[in-house]
């Protein structure tokens, strides 16, 4: 999972007691998630006052995801969807090459902006293709498996 902030930071692989942390957090918040709703997380710190905090929804479900991520022993950064990313930056949420990426982008495939001699490609675009692309892939698996099953190959 790539979640980058504003302040681009490069991505921390969580240490093992981070790990284990991670997964009792996302048991207890599991149970949780059933229902979309507001919760309420008291912190409690030693030597410190208690307090109360209502997450939304969103929040929840979005740090449920980032406990999942650490606690497969994943590096996980923040990406505010209008960011605009370098074409490095782009092609390793593709997890394809930049050269390759570059390619996309003069194709058509991806809009990007020129800054200078600089590509810039905004986030929400990556994404967009990046789901139509699975769309894409999911339709040509489907149909390769009815094709299978139409000629009885045992799948």
């Amino acid at each position: 999972m790539t979640i980058m902030t504003s302040k681009t930071r490069e991505p921390v692989a969580p240490t093992t007691e981070e790990i284990v942390i991670a997964q009792e957090a996302r048991r207890a918040l599991i149970s949780h998630l059933t229902h979309p709703m507001h919760l309420r997380l008291q912190i409690l710190e030693k030597e410190k006052t208690t307090q109360t905090v209502e997450l939304p929804a969103s929040a929840i479900q979005l740090l449920f995801d980032i406990l999942g991520e650490m606690a497969n022993g994943n590096a996980v950064t923040l990406i505010p969807i209008h960011t605009e990313l370098t074409t490095q930056q782009a092609a390793e949420v593709l997890n394809v090459s930049r050269p390759f990426l570059i390619d996309l982008l003069e194709q058509g495939q991806i809009p990007f902006r020129r800054v200078g001699t600089h590509r810039r490609v905004l986030f929400e675009d990556l994404m967009r293709y990046k789901r139509q692309i699975d769309a894409d892939r999911r339709a040509a698996l489907d149909e390769l498996a009815c094709e299978a099953q139409d000629l009885k190959m045992g799948y």
